[in-house]
C-alpha cells in the first residue's frame, strides 16, 4: 500500500510528462491541464491504497482513459455548438498561458549556456516536438510511454491494450520516422 508521501512524490514526478503527453494528444494546453488534474485525482481517490509499484501503470491507464473521455465529450459538445451556433455570437477570450514557459529551472543548471546556444537548443527541441506531434496516434502513444515515461514493453502494452509485439512495432516505426524527419532537417542526435 502506497503511503501518502509515496503517492505525492509519484504525482509530482509524473506531472510534467503527463502534461506533455496530454498536450500531444489534445493539442490544447488548457484541456491538457484539466486532463492531467482529473487523472491525478482519480488515481488518488480510487487507487491510493494500491502498492507504490503499481502506480505508474495505473496512472498511465487512467490518463489514456481520461484523454479518450475528453474526445468523447468534445464530439458531443461540438455537435451541440454547431446546432446552436446561429443563435448568438459569443466571443471567447483565450489566455496564452503555457505552464512550460512559466516553469523556472533550478539556478545554475543553464548558467554556462550562452544565449545563442539556448536559442539553438530551443529551436531543435521545437523541431523535435513538431515531429513527435506529426506521428500517428498509436505510434506517438507507444513512443511517449516507452521513451518519455520510461515504461517497459509489457507495461506499455497493458496501458495501450495491445500486444507487446505491437508496442515494439509502433516504437520502431516512430523512431525511424523521427530519425528520417530530423535527418532531413539537418539534425543529428
Amino acid at each position: 500500500m502506497a503511503t501518502d508521501k509515496e503517492l505525492s512524490d509519484f504525482l509530482e514526478n509524473v506531472e510534467r510528462r503527463a502534461f506533455k503527453q496530454a498536450v500531444y494528444a489534445v493539442r490544447k494546453d488548457e484541456s491538457a491541464l484539466d486532463i492531467v488534474q482529473d487523472a491525478m485525482i482519480k488515481l488518488a481517490e480510487k487507487y491510493g491504497d494500491k502498492p507504490a509499484a503499481e502506480l505508474p501503470l495505473l496512472f498511465q491507464r487512467i490518463l489514456q482513459t481520461t484523454i479518450l473521455d475528453y474526445f468523447r465529450r468534445e464530439k458531443v459538445r461540438n455537435t451541440w455548438v454547431s446546432l446552436f451556433s446561429g443563435l448568438g455570437n459569443s466571443q471567447e477570450e483565450h489566455e496564452d498561458f503555457d505552464i512550460l514557459e512559466s516553469y523556472e529551472a533550478e539556478h545554475g543548471t543553464q548558467a554556462a549556456e550562452s544565449s545563442a546556444d539556448h536559442v539553438e537548443r530551443m529551436q531543435v527541441l521545437q523541431l523535435i516536438d513538431d515531429e513527435v506531434q506529426k506521428l500517428p496516434t498509436r505510434q506517438r502513444e507507444a513512443f511517449l510511454m516507452r521513451y518519455w515515461q520510461d515504461m517497459d514493453v509489457a507495461e506499455t502494452a497493458e496501458a495501450m491494450g495491445c500486444s507487446e509485439g505491437s508496442v515494439k512495432t509502433h516504437c520502431s516505426r516512430a523512431t525511424h520516422t523521427l530519425a528520417e524527419a530530423l535527418k532531413a532537417k539537418g539534425i543529428k542526435l
